[in-house]
């Protein structure tokens, strides 16, 4: 009767592991992102909110440490919109994201329009949102070779990898996916263009209103400490005020839709 049980319970797990065990591999980035979308389709939060630790280690080595507060949305213009305000929130100092834009805000008043966008914001949000075209095309800037995908493990855990050959693969620029939660889980970037290679992890992951939340980020720069941040406080689908994401316009800027 024993080995009865244990047969069963074998059998069992199999049974378990079987559909991410039998997954094959997506034949290209868009194909991935189409499973990521597909998982959280009308399920994921559209708005989300929380505080941020920050601890920024400087070129000597030295660490500074600040509280930022930031505010997520997804909008019926079918834009994802971050907003990033550094210390006291009543100060209004502040920076709007969005896919290819940024803007930066001080005293409340528009102070520069950056033609570069925040890469986060396709593959956190943007993805379960909206059409798969429209987050390869947001992703365009991050040159990403979406015909390469491979299979990886991340921290136990079974991943794909779009934008490399190998998981060894450490100068392309790239992103890693959980296969069972499709959600990101690593990515290699130059933010803003030409320049260093971050490691980005994101970590902590934890269920929130229909989808998950990384509460934890880690990005190294050659293996050696660059960025790192702590979440608390979240909140998802909680209401946003539109002028949050507006700013006072000065002759020929653009500002957030």
């Amino acid at each position: 009767m024993q080995h009865r049980w244990i047969r069963l319970a074998i059998a069992s797990s199999c049974l378990i592991a079987a559909p991410v065990a039998a997954q094959s591999t997506p034949k290209t980035g868009a194909d991935v992102l189409q499973r990521m979308h597909d998982a959280y389709a009308g399920k994921w939060y559209k708005t989300l909110t929380f505080a941020q630790k920050t601890t920024i280690r400087r070129r000597d080595g030295t660490d500074t440490v600040e509280t930022w507060h930031e505010s997520l949305r997804y909008t019926d213009a079918h834009r994802t919109q971050l907003r990033i305000d550094r210390g006291d929130l009543s100060a209004g100092n502040a920076v709007l994201y969005s896919a290819d834009s940024s803007w930066i805000v001080r005293g409340g008043k528009l102070v520069a329009t950056r033609s570069n966008g925040n890469e986060f914001l396709p593959l956190i949000e943007g993805v379960y949102m909206q059409p798969v075209a429209r987050t390869v095309k947001d992703l365009d800037s991050a040159k990403i070779d979406m015909q390469r995908v491979t299979r990886a493990n991340w921290q136990g855990r079974p991943a794909w990898v779009v934008g490399a050959s190998s998981p060894n693969d450490t100068t392309s620029t790239q992103f890693w996916v959980d296969v069972e939660r499709n959600v990101v889980v690593r990515m290699l970037l130059s933010p803003g263009g030409p320049g260093p290679m971050l490691d980005i992890h994101l970590d902590g992951y934890v269920p929130l209103a229909g989808g998950w939340l990384a509460t934890k980020i880690v990005m190294t720069e050659g293996g050696k400490p660059r960025q790192s941040e702590e979440y608390s406080d979240w909140k998802a689908n909680v209401s946003l005020d539109d002028a949050a994401f507006s700013v006072d316009k000065s002759p020929g800027s653009k500002a957030p839709n």
